[in-house]
């Protein structure tokens, strides 16, 4: 299987499907292996933890749990819109080649 995604920690992005549908978040965490990412203010889940003591009291931990790559679309920085991403090779002067990410809609290289 191939591991590598096409959104990064730090991209915007825009939920496709689900309960959250619509919302744009951030992309906190990326699971290659898994395809999923963890998007801030989306897919809120709370777990419910058991108290270890007898005199403890239990406790509720809210996190955003991960949502699977496909359910999601890059935002493109310069037009704003939901795109998907294309790469475009370039070869630097020293013979290096570089690979970089590109919106669909408006061509902008990020």
């Amino acid at each position: 299987m191939n591991t590598q995604l096409k959104i990064k920690t730090g991209d915007t992005v825009k939920i496709l499907r689900g309960k959250d549908a619509g919302k744009t978040g951030t992309v906190s965490q990326v699971f290659p292996s898994l395809q999923k990412i963890v998007v801030d203010g989306v897919n809120k889940t709370i777990r419910h933890l058991k108290s270890q003591r007898r005199d403890e009291k239990g406790q509720r931990l809210d996190f955003f749990a991960p949502i699977h790559i496909s359910k999601v679309a890059l935002v493109c920085p310069k037009c704003s819109k939901p795109t998907r991403v294309a790469y475009q090779l370039t070869v630097g002067e020293d013979g290096t080649r570089q690979k970089h990410r590109q919106c669909k809609k408006c061509n902008e290289t990020f």
